[in-house]
């Protein structure tokens, strides 16, 4: 009779555990095909204007007029559609002129801003809390409210008011101009106060934080000074943030167009070219309201405009991802 039961309650708890491992399986399945439908929905989501322009940018007139072939178009016009693209945002020189302006800018930026980062970082000195204040008012402040002091400033350039006093004294204006000059957007770069230098130093600040203090000690034990420490030492190990601020800064200054339009007048980087491609259209015989192929050709320059820093991040990807949680940003 006991072996009898013992087979039973064998048998019975086997069976438990089977359907306990049915079920486990099941809601595993169940729950892995759940999230691959919400990272697929929200890809979609996110992914569906980029996918909208390439179809739109290949069309031709008779596509946009089949309704029953929206993602494969019926007929395509791909070279003419490319080749006026090319030419309403005058593409090899605007991207020429994006390059010398602003991705030169850009990269200043990424250097003088991790010193600048360094130094509120690992240094006490007097005014510190005053200083961190302006920085964030860098942040906070929109540069449409100084941009007509900094045009004033830099169609005549002065330095702590010397040359104003020389011209006063001697008649001899030394002021340059430097509007429609590359130096407009150099400067700043150069004293870390470009376009969001501000973002950045304070991602510097917040990765230099974190660095042990041990390295540092060390190096002055060896004999190193404060620039030495920061070459040496600081920059080696700060390779994530550095990819991250590359990348920012990248973009940022490859979307600009408000900085570039008021500082130059005859020549404009691609993003300004793109900002203003709807009157370019125009003025080559398209009429974006009522000529379908306007809408391709324009499709066309947002895709060629968005082809490089998609092409850098592609590249940066990995590292960027990495970077990015290493650094701790988030939103």
């Amino acid at each position: 009779m006991e072996n009898i039961t013992n087979k039973l309650t064998s048998k019975l708890s086997l069976s438990y555990n089977t359907r306990k491992k049915i079920v486990g399986g099941t809601k595993s399945v169940f729950s892995t095909v759940f999230r691959l439908l919400i990272l697929l929905s929200i890809g979609y989501i996110i992914i569906y204007p980029l996918f909208q322009m390439i179809v739109t940018s290949i069309k031709s007139e008779a596509a946009f007029y089949d309704a029953a072939r929206v993602w494969i178009p019926s007929s395509t016009n791909i070279v003419f559609n490319y080749t006026q693209a090319l030419y309403a945002t005058d593409y090899w020189n605007g991207l020429t002129l994006t390059l010398f302006y602003e991705i030169v800018a850009g990269l200043i930026e990424v250097v003088t801003c991790a010193i600048v980062a360094y130094g509120f970082a690992r240094f006490k000195f007097k005014f510190k809390g005053l200083l961190m204040a302006c920085l964030f008012a860098t942040i906070l402040i929109p540069e449409t409210m100084i941009i007509i002091p900094r045009m004033t400033n830099y169609s005549q350039m002065d330095i702590l008011g010397i040359f104003g006093l020389i011209n006063n004294l001697t008649g001899v204006d030394l002021r340059p101009n430097l509007i429609d000059t590359p130096f407009a957007f150099w400067l700043p770069s150069l004293f870390a106060v470009g376009l969001r230098s501000g973002i950045l130093t304070y991602i510097y600040i917040q990765f230099f934080k974190g660095l042990p203090y041990e390295l540092e000690e060390a190096s002055w034990v060896d004999g190193a000074g404060p620039i030495r420490t920061f070459i040496s030492i600081a920059v080696p190990s700060s390779g994530v943030v550095f990819t991250t601020v590359i990348v920012f800064s990248i973009i940022w200054h490859w979307n600009d167009t408000f900085l570039a339009s008021m500082y130059l007048f005859k020549e404009f980087p691609l993003a300004v070219n793109l900002n203003r491609i709807e009157v370019t259209l125009q003025a080559m015989g398209f009429f974006t309201t009522t000529n379908v192929d306007a809408q391709a050709v324009l499709m066309a320059s947002c895709i060629i405009f968005l082809l490089p820093p998609l092409v850098l991040y592609m590249i940066l990807q990995k590292r960027f991802i990495e970077s990015i949680d290493r650094v701790g940003i988030t939103g």
